[in-house]
């Protein structure tokens, strides 16, 4: 009776083993549970051997390596276009089982938002969107980061170069406009208010270091386009331009920026998203590029955590998303040291990029936003409520700035202002 009783309390307390050890269902280094592994979609608009999705790629593999996350993790869509194919790419990761869902091109915003709804229990991202704010859908969201900080500290690096230049005597008559500045060119995709922001932000970098200055913006009407913008900075350069900026993401500008110094034409580049130097070693002054390591890791953390992602998310020097890449050898002296003092002051939040002492603009034809008899700006709109692409509602004005991305993660500054020019 003795050994019977024995057996049985042996087979209860092995049962009790097992039921013990099959309660803990909880996340592992990897992400895994025991049902089934954590799971995030990436719908890129582009691959490795574009610029911007490069940059989202590493972001990706950056917070793979801090959240312990492998392969089996995470869903790769590549070169999805910003149509229905955007729509599919989201479903299927849906099917295979992700949680979270980011696409990272502005043009995803509305199929990435369709399959939000169509999925409540799944959350989704549109990184560079402008729209979750005003959806108002649980699970959707925007992201993007405060890269003009970093356009502005690349154009700080572009004007000591002028400086430079302007001093040892390096310029011609044909590198000046009329009224005696110096001309910067900036070759850009769309006139959207993210290349506004950010070629507005280069310029008033550039005048920090070197006020007298005028701009042309050239667009190419494509995101990734090595013929169209290469050819963009060449007429710039054609032009007398002396510093060619760029919102593109390919490298056909610097390209053609090294080859024209080689032909004997003085001209320098400042890139987008990654180091240059490669395809120009002598010209590459520095490029403005995106950290997308620290979003990544916040919000797919967030989503292993079961935790909700905010609803607008942009950050800049502070939390160090954004960045310039390595200073080139063309750089100024002194280059360094200046860029490490206003640094300081952005993430201080003792410089504002969009100080409105630091500029002016003509009267605004749709009374988007208004100015001083000195033409400076009093009062901005930064948020599009019914989709016109006219800024109608939230003052963006603040203590004597223009607050950008304060309301939304996406730039709206669109405000045209005096000593820049845009070329179809």
């Amino acid at each position: 009776m003795k050994k019977f009783l024995a057996l049985i309390l042996a087979l209860v307390m092995a049962l009790a083993l097992v039921a013990c050890g099959n309660k803990d269902s909880g996340t592992t280094d990897t992400g895994k549970t025991d049902e089934k592994p954590f799971k995030v979609g990436i719908v890129l608009v582009g691959d490795e051997n574009e610029g911007y999705s490069a940059a989202h790629i590493q972001g990706v593999k950056d917070a793979m390596n801090s959240l312990g996350l492998t392969d089996e993790n995470v869903v790769w869509k590549y070169s999805i276009g910003e149509d229905e194919s955007c729509d599919a790419a989201c479903t299927d990761c849906v099917e295979q089982g992700c949680t979270l869902v980011i696409t990272n091109s502005y043009g995803h915003q509305s199929h990435c938002k369709q399959a939000a709804i169509e999925n409540p229990e799944v959350q989704f991202v549109s990184m560079t969107g402008d729209t979750a704010k005003a959806d108002g859908l649980d699970n959707f969201s925007n992201a993007f980061t405060r890269i003009y900080e970093a356009r502005y500290v690349s154009g700080v690096v572009a004007g000591m170069k002028v400086a430079e230049l302007v001093k040892d005597g390096k310029l011609s008559d044909a590198n000046y406009d009329k009224d005696g500045n110096v001309k910067i060119g900036y070759v850009g995709a769309y006139p959207y208010a993210e290349v506004v922001s950010g070629y507005t932000a280069f310029y008033l970098g550039i005048k920090s270091a070197y006020e007298k200055v005028s701009m042309q913006v050239t667009y190419t009407n494509s995101w990734f386009d090595l013929q169209k913008e290469g050819a963009a900075a060449e007429s710039l350069m054609a032009d007398g331009c002396v510093i060619i900026g760029q919102h593109a993401d390919s490298t056909g500008a610097p390209a053609a920026v090294e080859a024209a110094y080689k032909a004997g034409k003085v001209a320098f580049s400042v890139g987008y998203n990654i180091d240059m130097l490669s395809v120009a070693p002598d010209v590459a002054l520095t490029s403005s590029t995106n950290n997308w390591g620290v979003y990544y890791t916040y919000a797919i953390g967030a989503a292993m955590k079961g935790e909700k992602i905010a609803t607008n998310w942009a950050e800049g020097f502070d939390k160090d998303a954004v960045a310039i890449t390595k200073l080139g050898t063309a750089c100024a002296e002194g280059t360094a040291d200046k860029v490490a003092e206003v640094e300081a002051a952005l993430k201080a939040g003792t410089l504002h990029v969009f100080d409105t002492a630091t500029f002016t603009a003509p009267a605004s034809s749709n009374n988007a936003y208004q100015i001083d008899a000195n033409g400076h700006v009093t009062s901005a709109f930064c948020v599009d409520t019914n989709g016109d692409f006219t800024y109608d509602t939230e003052e963006a004005i603040k203590d004597g700035y223009y607050d950008e991305s304060v309301y939304q993660s996406a730039p709206s500054f669109t405000i045209r202002i005096n000593g820049i020019t845009e070329n179809s």
